[in-house]
């Protein structure tokens, strides 16, 4: 039992290499616009992230009232939110769509959305929180809260900063989104291309 368990994981490798091959042939006959989007339209999802994270710094040290400490907080704000999403948008849609693993396109459009949404926009906001908090409590621009108001005071300070980040939290949705449904267009266009079968026939 254990040696057919090691025997259909081996098939499975074989077949996600070939179908992994079989895709990126075919990707390299694709038009430049299917391959520009393919391969650049997660760095401009990412690039807005940072945007978010600066934006969301930003207000933060308004509402802190936090004025030192500028290259500290802002350095990190840029650089974690790109990575963040640049990662998770390639585990979660382009891999998964170059290995014929996201055959759905309302998952692709669901993925791509959420990775906008949740990791280039509410994942900055909810860095820049702390970090602007620390800054607070070190430099005594904000009075802290007691541990009995701890919680409705920093929603307090959530608020305005989240209101003020709904139109940035939607945009980021929309162009993960359509990224995802754009990106599974190609990937069936791929699919399509003379030479190449459906990941469910390679499987057979």
């Amino acid at each position: 039992m254990i040696r057919e368990s090691f025997q259909e994981s081996g098939f499975k490798n074989i077949l996600n290499d070939a179908r992994r091959q079989d895709l990126e042939k075919k990707f390299e006959q694709l038009p430049n616009a299917d391959k520009y989007v393919f391969q650049h339209g997660p760095v401009v999802l990412s690039v807005n992230s940072s945007f978010c994270g600066l934006l969301s710094n930003t207000l933060f040290r308004r509402v802190l009232h936090v004025t030192q400490g500028r290259f500290s907080s802002t350095l990190p704000m840029v650089f974690i939110p790109l990575i963040s999403t640049m990662v998770t948008y390639e585990a979660a849609v382009r891999q998964p769509l170059m290995e014929g693993d996201l055959n759905c396109s309302i998952c692709a459009f669901i993925r791509g959305g959420l990775t906008g949404a949740v990791v280039g926009c509410l994942h900055p906001v909810f860095i820049a929180l702390p970090l602007n908090a620390c800054l607070a409590a070190r430099y005594n621009t904000s009075p802290m809260p007691s541990k009995e108001n701890m919680l409705k005071y920093w929603k307090g300070v959530c608020y305005p900063v989240l209101k003020k980040m709904r139109f940035a939290i939607f945009l980021q949705f929309a162009l993960g989104a359509y990224l995802g449904s754009r990106q599974h267009a190609i990937y069936l266009k791929m699919l399509k291309m003379p030479g190449l079968k459906d990941p469910e026939e390679l499987g057979d």
